[in-house]
Formats: C-alpha cells, sequence, structure tokens
C-alpha cells in the first residue's frame, strides 16, 4: 500500500507519493499546488482513497500534450535535463535547493522558474507536461492597435524619432478630421506613454534603432568572461570549423584545395575531444565529429601509424552541453536532434566569438604548430591573394591522409604537453600535484566525478543524426521516400497503415529506421537499390517515367486495334446458337477428338 508513484485523495487534496520511508513515513507531493515535498506520517493519511491519472488531470485543468512540433519537444528535452539530477534527492531538502540554485545560475533561469518545472514533473511523472503551454493572447483595442503602428512606424526605426514626437505623429495620422482639427475621442499621452512601457523591450529598440552591431558593441550585457559562463566542469563542448591555411594534393599530385578542420574544444579544460577533417563541411563534418567524439581514440591513432595510452586523448563520451554558433548545420533539426539523448544545445548570438573563445583559440594553436614547418609546401601566407603575391596552389605536395597525421600530432601536444598556465586550479588539484595539462585536468574531473558527460554508441549517435522523414505503412510494407521497406513483427502496423517518423540516410537507401521504435532497422523491399544514394534512385525513377512516357501512345494504339481485331472477329465468324443446352459433354468429347493433336508425329514428320 501506498507505493511509490501512486496518487491519493486526502479530503479534497491530490497527492503522488514519492518514496515509502521504513520509518512510518511518506514522501509526497500536492499535485495540484505543486509545492515543495514534504514528508507526513502514514496514520495521517489513513481514509485516502486512490484515484488515477486521468482523474489528476481532470482536477488540474492540465494534461501532459501530445501535439509538440520540434521546435517544442526540443524545449521539453531541455528543461527535462535541467532538473532531471534533482530528481533522486527530492527528498533531502537542503541537497534539493542547492542543486537548484546552481542549475538557474549556470543555465541563466530563475530559481523559481526551475523549481516549477521540477515540482510539476514529480506530481504528473510525465516529461511532456513540461511543454511549453499554449496562451492565448488578448485582443488589442483599436488605440493599442494604433499605438502599436505608430511605434513601429516612427520609433523603432534606423532614425527613429523622439516618444513625445511618435504620439503626436500618431495623432496627425490617426486621430484628425479631415481639416486637421484633433478629434476629441483621441488618446492622451499618458496612455500613449503608457502602452510603451508596458510593452518595452530594450534589446529590440536598441537594435531597431542602432542596428544589431551598435548592440553587439556597445550595448549588450557583460556578464563575466564568456567560457566560465558555460563550463563549470567537464562536459561542455565549443563546437566551430575552418579553412586550413594549407592547399593540399591527391595521390597523384593534383591539386584539391584547402580542407575542412571541424573540432570539438571542452570549455573547462580545452581537452581536443574529437575532430573532423575533410573536404565536406556542414552536417557531414559535423557527424563525423560526433562519431570522432566518441570513438576508441587509441585505435584511431593506430591507423595513422601513432601509438598513444588512454591518458593521452581520454574523451570517448559526448559533451552534455555543446555551444556552437548560428552555422546552418548547427541550426539543422538533425543536430539539434542531439537532445533526444539529453544534450543541452546552445547557440550563440552574433558578434560573440569570445563565447566560445577555447575553440577558436584551438584552431590558432593547430595551425601555428604546422604552418612554419610547412612553408612552400602549400601553406599560405600574409600575402595570400593580394596583388602581385605568390600562388600558394602551386606549392601542394601534401596529401590529407599526412596532413591528417600531423594534426593528430599537434592534437595530441595540445592534450598532453601544452601548460594551461592561466587555468583556475583549484585547491585539490594542486594537492594532488595534477598536471597543468588539458588530459589531466580532464582526468582530475572524471575520477572526482565532476565531469557532464553522455555515454552513446556509434550505432545511436548515427541513427539518430540522420535526416528524417514521413514514412506510412502501407499492406505493401513501409513506404520511405517513394521505396518500400519491411520487418518482422509489424503486421498489425502494416495492416493498419498510419504515418510514423522514420530515419533515412540519403547516402545509403538500404535501411531506414523507424524513430518511434528506438530506431527499429527496416530493410528495402525493392532490392534492385540496394547500397545506391537517394539521389541516384530519384534519378533513375525520373528516367524510367521519362522512357515509359514515350511508349503510352503506342499503347493507347494497340488497345484500340486490339478492339477492332476483337469485334471483327465476332461479327464475322459468330455462330448463331441453338437453343437447346443439351448433350454439353458429349460435344466436348467430340470436339477434343477432332482437335487432338499427336505431337511426337508430327515433329517425325518435320524432320
Amino acid at each position: 500500500m501506498y507505493s511509490p508513484n501512486t496518487l491519493w485523495d486526502k479530503n479534497g487534496t491530490i497527492y503522488r507519493v514519492l518514496e515509502n520511508d521504513e520509518n512510518n513515513s511518506l514522501l509526497v507531493i500536492d499535485c495540484i499546488r505543486q509545492c515543495n515535498p514534504m514528508f507526513i506520517l502514514k496514520e495521517l493519511f489513513e481514509g485516502a482513497k486512490q484515484i488515477t491519472e486521468e482523474e489528476l488531470q481532470s482536477k488540474a485543468k492540465i494534461k501532459p500534450r501530445t501535439d509538440l512540433n520540434e521546435k517544442e519537444l526540443a524545449e521539453t528535452n531541455k528543461r527535462y535535463t535541467l532538473i532531471s539530477g534533482i530528481i533522486p534527492i527530492v527528498g533531502d531538502h537542503k541537497e534539493r535547493c542547492s542543486m537548484l540554485r546552481e542549475i538557474a545560475k549556470l543555465n541563466g533561469y530563475s530559481i523559481r522558474g526551475v523549481k516549477k518545472w521540477l515540482y510539476r514533473y514529480l506530481a504528473f511523472q510525465d516529461k511532456a507536461i513540461l511543454a511549453p503551454q499554449k496562451t492565448q493572447q488578448k485582443e488589442l483595442t483599436p488605440d493599442q492597435k494604433n499605438f502599436r503602428w505608430a511605434l513601429n512606424k516612427f520609433f523603432y526605426t534606423h532614425h527613429g524619432k523622439s516618444l513625445t514626437d511618435t504620439y503626436y505623429s500618431l495623432i496627425r495620422e490617426r486621430y484628425c478630421e479631415s481639416n486637421g482639427a484633433i478629434k476629441a475621442d483621441r488618446p492622451s499621452i499618458h496612455q500613449f506613454r503608457y502602452f510603451f512601457y508596458k510593452n518595452r523591450k530594450i534589446q529590440t529598440e536598441l537594435i531597431s534603432r542602432g542596428g544589431l552591431k551598435d548592440y553587439q558593441m556597445n550595448h549588450r550585457p557583460l556578464l563575466g568572461s564568456g567560457v566560465q559562463e558555460f563550463a563549470p566542469c567537464i562536459g561542455t563542448g565549443m563546437l566551430d570549423s575552418t579553412i586550413c591555411d594549407i592547399y593540399l594534393c591527391n595521390s597523384q599530385g593534383c591539386v584539391v584545395g584547402r580542407p575542412i578542420l571541424t573540432a570539438c574544444i571542452d570549455g573547462y579544460s580545452g581537452l581536443c575531444c574529437g575532430y573532423s577533417l575533410g573536404w565536406e563541411g556542414g552536417m557531414y563534418s559535423v557527424r563525423e565529429l560526433i562519431l570522432n567524439i566518441i570513438a576508441d581514440k587509441t585505435e584511431l591513432c593506430k591507423t595513422f601509424g601513432i601509438e598513444i595510452k588512454d591518458e593521452d586523448w581520454p574523451c570517448k563520451e559526448l559533451p552534455s552541453i555543446m555551444v556552437t554558433d548560428r552555422g546552418s548545420e548547427y541550426a539543422s533539426f538533425n543536430f539539434e536532434q542531439l537532445a533526444e539523448l539529453g544534450v543541452t544545445i546552445i547557440n550563440l548570438p552574433p558578434f560573440r566569438p569570445e563565447l566560445k573563445g577555447r575553440v577558436e583559440k584551438f584552431f590558432d594553436l593547430i595551425q601555428n604548430a604546422y604552418k612554419p614547418y610547412l612553408k612552400g609546401k602549400g601553406v599560405i601566407e600574409s600575402d595570400f591573394q593580394k596583388r602581385g603575391g605568390h600562388d600558394y596552389r602551386k606549392d601542394a605536395c601534401i596529401s590529407l591522409h599526412d596532413f591528417e597525421t600531423i594534426i593528430i600530432h599537434a592534437i595530441i601536444f595540445h592534450n598532453t604537453k601544452r601548460v594551461l598556465k592561466n587555468f583556475p586550479y583549484t585547491a585539490q588539484m594542486l594537492d594532488e600535484k595534477t598536471p597543468p595539462y588539458s588530459a589531466s585536468i580532464w582526468e582530475f574531473q572524471k575520477k572526482h566525478g565532476l565531469g557532464n558527460l553522455i555515454f552513446a554508441s556509434p550505432e545511436t549517435i548515427t541513427a539518430l543524426l540522420l535526416p528524417r522523414t514521413t514514412g506510412n505503412f502501407t499492406r505493401k510494407g513501409l513506404i520511405v521516400n517513394g521505396l518500400r521497406y519491411g520487418s518482422d513483427g509489424f503486421a498489425e502496423r502494416f495492416l493498419k497503415g498510419n504515418k510514423v517518423k522514420v530515419a533515412f540516410n540519403p547516402d545509403n537507401v538500404t535501411y531506414v529506421y523507424l524513430v518511434d521504435e528506438n530506431f527499429k532497422r527496416f530493410e528495402l523491399i525493392d532490392t534492385q537499390f540496394d547500397g545506391a544514394k537517394l539521389d541516384s534512385v530519384n534519378q533513375t525513377k525520373t528516367a524510367q517515367k521519362e522512357h515509359i512516357k514515350h511508349f503510352y501512345e503506342d499503347s493507347m494504339q494497340g488497345r484500340i486495334d486490339l478492339i477492332s481485331h476483337i469485334q471483327t472477329i465476332v461479327e464475322q465468324g459468330a455462330i448463331k446458337p441453338k437453343k437447346s443446352i443439351k448433350a454439353i459433354g458429349e460435344n466436348r468429347r467430340i470436339e477434343k477428338y477432332e482437335n487432338h493433336k499427336d505431337f511426337i508425329t508430327e515433329a517425325k514428320n518435320d524432320d
């Protein structure tokens, strides 16, 4: 009785049991008021009536939303990630309050807001209850609509007027007779000012009147040192890409161009968690980067002939927070799908490179590490693209594989030998004589359980970062991008038929993954397209349609000719039937005898 997660109605108050203490007490939360969890004696709970989740939702007049779009789902996962660490210790009042203050401070939320999400989740035990609730805005009055029009037209502009001049412009445009006389029912300037200050957004005002660059340079809030805002411990990855200052060639000696280096740097320790180097940018490089972060670095280095120890490159988990700029690859839903693992993604505003200064500095250090020793081998100098400058493309003599080997050596030095002289060392680090290297600081944090990391398998990451589309269950299979897929155990869903969310690989259509079934793999039924790219499949289907289209005219003519032949034969050879239908069996026997052929005899005669 009174088992955890059950609902009880006691004198009109609905409680949810969170813990059943052995010391004759229960940890409960008031599901309607959603206030602090409390311990009460079991005997005081006698006479309570157990109720259902539906009864709670009916009385609370709120229920988990099921119509979430991608943006709302990401916000829901973000809120759950923030409070998930508090749930196991919710019964410890002191520890709970401490964690609430810390989480609110680190993530820029009020303590009241985080506490509201925590208690709402405890009351309903459903992550969907944390979704943003839909609100209906009050309709503006005619005067308020005029106020808003005047502010947008005269105040929120690059050459914006003062608030008083904006009011006079409003009166002249909207509250004057045709002869210029002011109407008696005009609003006062005090009403106009009240509306302005009630709905005022200072940031919008500064940007619209002075421009975004002026706001970023002269008005934006200056809150701390930038990096420390996001990285109180290891597990905050800062992601960015750069084009390397060197031209590379292929194995035949032909110039290919400048490679793209994408990296993830831990904001706390400065450790390079992973990298991607190649010719493709965008989501392709990000996917390769994420897989590199969780890869076994010792095995990776062996493929390049480099022997390292595990502690030289110790990262094998995903950072639980990822800080990015507003690049299209990071703003895509593919990247935001990492939130399903509990990863919090922070998109930085424009003109704020200092907030991910670790990764910006990393690129400088890596490029400065190899450039002095590769001069004359494709490295770009300061006179690049200047009039009369040298054409560095002609110097390219290093392959991508050799250059990647150099980059790995530079990363290993960055992780294991670069001294962090300005790092804020703690007293415990100094007591344990922790070396001032990124890898050592990372290991210290993990040793003391201070990391904020998420384990994920390569298979999960690969499926999670795939683009998604809508598939349809039909009797012919799961239809995705015009192709048919099948899997055992889904007979009912094939027969019922419904739309589902599916992850697919544009580079190989052999498999797709059903998202709502933990990425259950479905195999291609149309096997002629095994291993093909989606673009190639679409081109083949388009070519097939174009090919067949030219034969429709002949097919139609053939059908018309067939009809004509049938009608001619019927008209010319029709036999008037007898009305009697007796002796059908005898008639059939005679016809069989007369039309029987001896194929063996005929074959001998032909010889």
